[in-house]
């Protein structure tokens, strides 16, 4: 009997929707296939081959910097004019002011919420603090573990970076370390768009800092930056 009223209280959860799998099954979509090319997407000198709000984005002694002293409603994010789907993507960021996260956007597109005509609605991986990955304006919260990043990345300091991004499969190293290796369930919502930095919504004046941001399209299915794990 006990068996039995186990059995008819999960069928009723399920049914109620209130049981749900922790994980939703991925397909196996294989990386696209395209030309091969090697891209500096920053030049050291100026912000050419980007869109953004030039009162928040700047170029310091050959880094990006992102700043803002006001209150920021909406993120907001310093886009590339090209737009990518597989790709590997290598740079350094360094969190410099405050402890809100930052993040690099990809497979998605450029988005206007309220006044902030410069937000991004897609896949965000996230650095530091909130380490891990969130899919803005649609899902939210992604089902990846932030905690392998918290344990090898570095708050204030600079991170060495390495997003590979094929098929509908997401990998990231942070200073040598595979941390996310995860695949989308919904493969709808990749799609070819601008990397994009972001600069988090905040009360409080932050800093960001990006440099030495290398991309390759269609890449070999290879990690570069990750180091033998003994």
């Amino acid at each position: 009997m006990k068996r039995r009223s186990l059995l008819t209280c999960v069928t009723m959860l399920m049914v109620c929707g209130l049981l749900v799998a922790d994980d939703e099954k991925a397909p196996e979509i294989p990386p696209k296939k395209g030309k091969s090319e090697t891209i500096k997407l920053f030049n050291g000198k100026d912000l050419k081959g980007w869109e953004g709000r030039s009162d928040l984005w700047s170029v310091k002694e050959g880094v990006i910097v992102a700043k803002n002293t006001d209150p920021i409603a909406v993120s907001t994010y310093l886009l590339t004019e090209r737009k990518f789907s597989d790709f590997r993507l290598t740079c350094q960021a360094k969190l410099v002011e405050s402890e809100m996260h930052s993040g690099i956007a990809i497979w998605g597109k450029k988005f206007e919420k309220d006044a902030e005509k410069m937000s991004y609605r897609g896949h965000l991986v996230m650095f530091p603090s909130g380490w891990g990955m969130y899919d803005l304006f649609r899902r939210e919260g992604l089902k990846v573990d932030g905690e392998p990043a918290k344990k090898v990345g570095k708050q204030h300091d600079w991170n060495d970076l390495e997003i590979l991004a094929q098929g509908n499969r997401v990998r990231f190293v942070v200073n040598g370390h595979l941390v996310v290796d995860w695949r989308d369930p919904k493969p709808e919502y990749v799609e070819e768009g601008p990397i994009g930095l972001q600069l988090h919504s905040n009360t409080v004046p932050q800093e960001i800092h990006f440099k030495d941001l290398v991309l390759t399209t269609f890449p070999e299915d290879k990690l570069m930056t990750l180091k033998s794990e003994k």
